[in-house]
């Protein structure tokens, strides 16, 4: 029988959450940069070179690696020979006094993104709880414990379906794949799940995504069952989609495709896809009643050495005094680098302002000629002047920006990933802009960011609309002034490109 003591619970999963919300794991880190070493696209590239160094920053400096620090998922094993000391409270519980804990960790404040009452009044709970909680009882002694932060555009991109015993999962996949853009920050890992019933297969999907990367020893060995004659394939298809990363076309969509199956009832075929993004956090660890869990850190050496530099083409822009002529001048796929003052708002903000548009209201802010970012910083803390700010996925402000651009004169926006055709009709037609930074590059672009301060909207928190004076932060024109996108273009460009290496 072993003993554990209620606070070694509460305090690894304090200390897990911190440790992910910094460290990638090194599995990660290699496979990152492997894909970076090979990659063609001068785009990708450039993209995952953001995404290392972030990744080295915040390892260095002990900050998020992703603005979104993600809702907690936890999958516990309990031994049935495990008793629990001094115990106030259920597991459950302790491990929601774990996340609150690490969440509002002075050093390394992270933000709270869990919303109560989802269908309803949608008020943040102010501590990141509650995590979502797995258990299983099984034969043994000891407490063993998967911590995983999954950000929110990511999760968002997760597909479910009940296809008919005969439909092929393989094709299913790519099929979804397209669908989901690039607002799951390629590369990362496709979750799969096959089986059970609906519920399980998706659990099947979120748990693969716990293992570690390791496609290339498999290519190497080969298939031994169904499932990994699967993850072989389809790391070979959905990589020749020409996705890339962040979506602008280039060799490596995926680093590895996980599969996990159950048994099902004879008349079904359940599949589930869950993508993890270039912010992958999640850790391990077993409690055996000897004490709370110790985390081995990462060596600094495991990161590569990358210097990120704009190029030669880089256009400087100076926000305080651009023009709708120089914004007509931009290209898809141009490296700009912004200074000056921008504004901040997302959803909340958003619908906010499309709400006092409706009734004729003023707006609090000027948002003539300006450009606004679709971003919820980390609140800062010591010296910061923000937090990791990295932007926010921005197919959700899709439905505003007619409104917007029509009633306020808004120039251009930013923010991560692609831009739906209801939204780049609207870039054309008032001849705005949408600008993109690198999702999972949030430490890195929080550097570029002088100045902050509140505007409006104070209530809304990280969602308010704040004034960032920026100095060469670095974006890519995504939908110029004309409506043509990169996201629809590169991909198209390199699954053409890749199709043709392998015919050569």
């Amino acid at each position: 029988m072993t003993t554990i003591r209620e606070a070694d619970l509460i305090d690894s999963v304090a200390d897990a959450l911190q440790f992910i919300s910094y460290y990638h794991p090194v599995d990660f880190i290699q496979a990152v940069n492997a894909a970076y070493e090979k990659e063609e696209s001068p785009a990708a590239k450039d993209a995952m070179a953001q995404i290392l160094i972030n990744s080295r920053m915040c390892a260095q400096g002990r900050r998020p690696i992703c603005q979104d620090t993600g809702i907690v998922t936890v999958f516990l094993s309990i031994g049935m020979n495990v008793q629990w000391a001094d115990a106030t409270m259920g597991v459950e519980d302790m491990v929601n006094e774990g996340v609150r804990r690490a969440y509002l960790h002075p050093d390394n404040v992270l933000r709270a993104s869990i919303l109560d009452d989802p269908d309803g009044a949608r008020k943040n709970t102010r501590d990141n709880t509650p995590a979502v909680i797995h258990t299983r009882v099984v034969p043994g002694d000891t407490v063993e414990v998967h911590v995983a932060a999954k950000g929110g555009g990511s999760e968002a991109k997760s597909k479910l379906a009940m296809l008919n015993p005969s439909d092929s999962v393989a094709d299913w996949v790519l099929e979804q794949v397209p669908k989901m853009g690039a607002g799951w920050c390629p590369p990362g890992m496709l979750g799969i799940g096959i089986g059970g019933t609906a519920e399980k297969a998706v659990q099947l999907a979120k748990e693969s995504l716990l293992d570690p990367i390791d496609i290339q020893d498999l290519q190497a060995r080969g298939a031994s069952n169904r499932a990994e004659e699967l993850r072989l394939e389809l790391y070979e298809r959905v990589n020749k989609l020409g996705i890339g990363a962040q979506g602008l076309g280039g060799l490596t969509t995926v680093l590895d495709v996980k599969v996990r199956d159950y048994p099902t009832h004879a008349a079904n075929k359940p599949v589930a896809i869950i993508p993890n993004c270039a912010a992958t956090r999640h850790t391990h660890f077993v409690l055996d009643g000897s004490g709370p869990a110790e985390l081995t850190p990462p060596k600094l050496e495991d990161w590569p050495d990358i210097t990120w530099e704009a190029g030669p083409g880089a256009r400087r822009v100076n926000l305080d005094t651009v023009t709708p002529e120089d914004v007509r001048s931009w290209k898809p796929g141009d490296t700009l680098l912004l200074s000056g003052k921008m504004l901040t708002g997302r959803d909340a903000a958003h619908k906010r302002m499309v709400d006092m548009l409706g009734k004729g209201e003023a707006l609090p802010v000027d948002l003539r000629n300006r450009f606004i970012y679709y971003v919820g910083p980390v609140d800062p803390v010591r010296e910061e002047v923000v937090g990791p700010a990295g932007p926010t996925t921005a197919t959700r402000m899709d439905k505003f920006t007619d409104t917007v651009l029509a009633e306020t004169g808004l120039l251009g926006m930013i923010g991560k990933a692609e831009r739906g055709p209801v939204a780049r009709e609207a870039i054309r037609k008032h001849g705005a802009v949408y600008l993109m930074a690198v999702g999972g590059a949030a430490y890195l672009v929080s550097k570029a960011i002088k100045s902050s301060r509140c505007l409006a909207f104070e209530d809304l928190g990280m969602e308010a609309i704040y004034e960032f004076t920026v100095e060469d932060m670095p974006v890519t024109v995504a939908v110029d002034s004309q409506g043509d996108s990169v996201h629809i273009s590169g991909p198209a460009e390199w699954a053409q490109k890749i199709e043709a290496k392998a015919l050569a």
